[in-house]
């Protein structure tokens, strides 16, 4: 009840017609006159909770994965970068990879805009390229990386 008190900027009014029930009763929950809400009213709680806080978590997570968390990609996909016969020889292989929040930063923010699976599949094929293929440089600078047929994806904060 704080909480969305405070996100309805101290208006016991509003919050008391967002979740359905009268400002005094906002008021006494407030108080600390009542503490246990009646179930009608535990639902609007923890829907509007749920609305107001995730988004701010979520935000929150992107932005310290931009800069300075950075991401880690869990996946199942093809990945090549060499040709048929030699030990870089395309294949389907399940990667962990952590990666720098420069390519984090990137990611999200296409996410953010709309972009397709094939813009995101290109960013992390490229993110995974540098994180795990390319990894020391070396030799490998140059390296292109072919990721498709991808099974699963999944980014972690």
């Amino acid at each position: 009840m704080k909480f969305l008190h405070t996100r309805e900027k101290g208006s016991t009014t509003t919050l008391a017609e967002r979740l359905g029930v009268s400002r005094k009763t906002v008021e006494r929950y407030l108080s600390g006159a009542s503490k246990k809400p009646q179930k009608r009213l535990q639902a609007a709680l923890v829907k509007e909770t749920e609305a107001e806080w995730q988004p701010q978590v979520k935000a929150q997570a992107r932005q310290r994965a931009a800069t300075s968390a950075g991401l880690v990609i869990s996946c199942r996909a093809y990945f090549g970068f060499g040709p048929e016969g030699t030990s870089d020889a395309g294949r389907v292989s399940d990667l962990s990879v952590a990666f720098s929040p420069s390519h984090a930063d990137a990611i999200l923010a296409a996410q953010q805009t709309g972009a397709t699976d094939s813009d995101l599949h290109e960013l992390v094929a490229e993110a995974i390229a540098d994180a795990y293929f390319r990894q020391g440089g070396g030799g490998r600078a140059g390296l292109k990386v072919e990721f498709k047929d991808v099974e699963w994806l999944n980014l972690s904060f």
